[in-house]
């Protein structure tokens, strides 16, 4: 498994929600309360994108954007058309009097809105990403990526738009699936811009170093070496971790202790498995080598991780 596939399967909480509005201008909607990750995209039409204490972002019919974290944002027609609503908890209020809206206006399955000609038609996913696995792939992203129109993207969300009104057995496993689609042909084409892409993405375009990357992520229980990791990659054990450390910013057996934290944090936050059980999950041959290493790496003892993890707001 590739590295940026790794870290969305083992960052996935629950499926995605997936949701289609259909707008005549004037229309403004804030969001209160996002999740970590939020998938927009036009569809037809054009909208403003106004992350709170930001400028707003203009998306042209086709354009994605992904919205990292969880601060409040605005989604309009216009940079200058105000809200009417609120959508807080999953539920729509009326700004300013906090009165909850009970007609949410729905056209058809997951959709809402008018419905009427000159509407902006737009989508908009959810993501629950967990753990730090997925702090990592939001690092990936600024606040506010804007993904210009392309035929890839413009194909996969195409798809997407065809199916989401439609109700039918498993409907919800198809939406996720194209939706998981369309963030990660958005995730490559915000990564192809040179100065968007992390290091350990633009380290993957290298044939050696990339199957080094795919290599760890596939096993990182394996008592790698770096002579071994070369080895595997054809290099000679100087040449490889020169070239590693250069293009992914950090040696080999950094990257893989880093990698083998994130996965043991994760494990001990969503798992019952005892300290010796991740340990052995991850590498170490016993539970004393891992909470060493853990304690330098998070600052807590694998136990006190867990008990803290389990206590966290959102658990």
């Amino acid at each position: 498994m590739d590295v940026l596939s790794d870290l969305l399967h083992r960052a996935r909480a629950r499926d995605a929600l997936v949701r289609q509005l259909i707008q005549r201008p004037p229309w403004a909607i804030a969001y209160a309360d996002a999740v970590p990750l939020t998938v927009v995209a036009t569809l037809g039409g054009e909208a403003w994108v106004r992350l709170d204490g930001a400028e707003p972002v203009r998306l042209a019919a086709g354009d994605i954007a992904l919205i990292r974290g969880t601060s409040p944002h605005t989604i309009a027609d216009s940079p200058s058309t105000l809200p009417h609503f609120v959508i807080r908890g999953g539920r729509k209020y009326l700004l300013g009097t906090g009165e909850e809206v009970v007609d949410h206006g729905s056209l058809a399955p997951r959709t809402y809105g008018d419905g009427l000609p000159g509407a902006t038609v737009m989508l908009r996913g959810l993501y629950e990403l967990r753990g730090g696995v997925g702090e990592r792939l939001l690092a990936m992203l600024p606040p506010l990526a804007v993904v210009p129109a392309g035929p890839r993207t413009g194909a996969a969300l195409d798809l997407l738009g065809a199916e989401i009104a439609r109700d039918e057995p498993g409907q919800d496993a198809v939406l996720a699936r194209l939706l998981d689609l369309v963030l990660v042909l958005a995730l490559r084409a915000w990564c192809a811009e040179p100065e968007s892409a992390p290091a350990w993405y633009r380290a993957l375009a290298d044939p050696a170093i990339g199957d080094a990357l795919r290599l760890l992520h596939q096993d990182p229980a394996r008592r790698w070496t770096v002579a071994a990791l070369a080895a595997e990659v054809g290099m000679s054990r100087a040449a490889f971790a020169a070239r590693f450390s250069g293009l992914v910013g950090e040696p080999p057996l950094t990257y893989l202790t880093g990698w083998r934290m994130t996965v043991g944090a994760d494990l001990l936050r969503d798992t019952e498995a005892t300290v010796a059980a991740v340990a052995r999950e991850v590498g170490y041959a016993d539970a004393f080598g891992f909470s060493v290493a853990f304690k330098r790496a998070r600052g807590l003892s694998p136990s006190l991780w867990r008990r803290h993890s389990a206590a966290a707001p959102g658990r």
